[in-house]
């Protein structure tokens, strides 16, 4: 009897914590967010503001002129040595795999080096890419006002031989036709995930 009642003692025991486990695992599984579809990001209304910059034709380009269509915006520089251009590649491949939906797209090149990428320059650099891109510069002064409208590091970097890099967001900004911020494209994530984005915005 001694020898039973021992091992009923042991079988509740066992029945009581197995009870508190399960009680833990459904707390903690209710407080674990479910899993979401690839989306471009709400409207957080924080992003994008006015600015005045010039495109690599010699022509004004405003925020006004990003109205009506949605936009990828890249900051960057035409002296990069490897993220610049990956990027820019990866934006025409990108509109290529779009097809006809990519034409709703407008594509921005932002230089943040203002000293070296004139127009003429920006046109040159530019020709190696998908020719819907549109290259802006300006002055220091609109670079850092439009780089700060959409929230974007830059920052001129010497290097010992005299020259200088520039260091900067490497990020795809995504714009709706109303020029409310949607979203980025993370270099690292898969082609399809950026696509699906896309899509996404071309349908805003």
């Amino acid at each position: 009897m001694g020898m039973l009642r021992a091992i009923r003692h042991i079988a509740w025991a066992v029945a009581v914590v197995g009870a508190l486990w399960l009680v833990l695992f459904i707390v903690f599984r209710s407080q674990v967010p479910a899993p979401t579809r690839t989306t471009v990001a709400p409207d957080l209304g924080r992003i994008g503001g006015p600015f005045v910059l010039t495109d690599q034709r010699g022509r004004p380009f405003t925020d006004r002129d990003l109205l009506g269509r949605p936009a990828m915006i890249f900051f960057g520089f035409t002296h990069c040595p490897d993220v610049c251009p990956t990027a820019l590649a990866a934006m025409s491949e990108q509109l290529a795999a779009l097809g006809e939906r990519g034409s709703a797209i407008l594509p921005v090149f932002v230089s943040v080096d203002p000293e070296r990428d004139t127009p003429e320059m920006l046109a040159d650099y530019l020709a190696a890419f998908d020719p819907r891109i549109v290259g802006l510069t300006g002055s220091p002064e609109q670079i850092a006002d439009m780089a700060k409208a959409y929230k974007v590091y830059y920052r001129k970097v010497p290097l010992k031989d005299g020259g200088y890099v520039m260091d900067h967001t490497a990020g795809v900004l995504l714009v709706d036709r109303g020029g409310s911020f949607r979203g980025t494209l993370d270099p690292h994530e898969p082609l399809r995930a950026r696509l699906d984005k896309l899509n996404m915005l071309a349908a805003r």
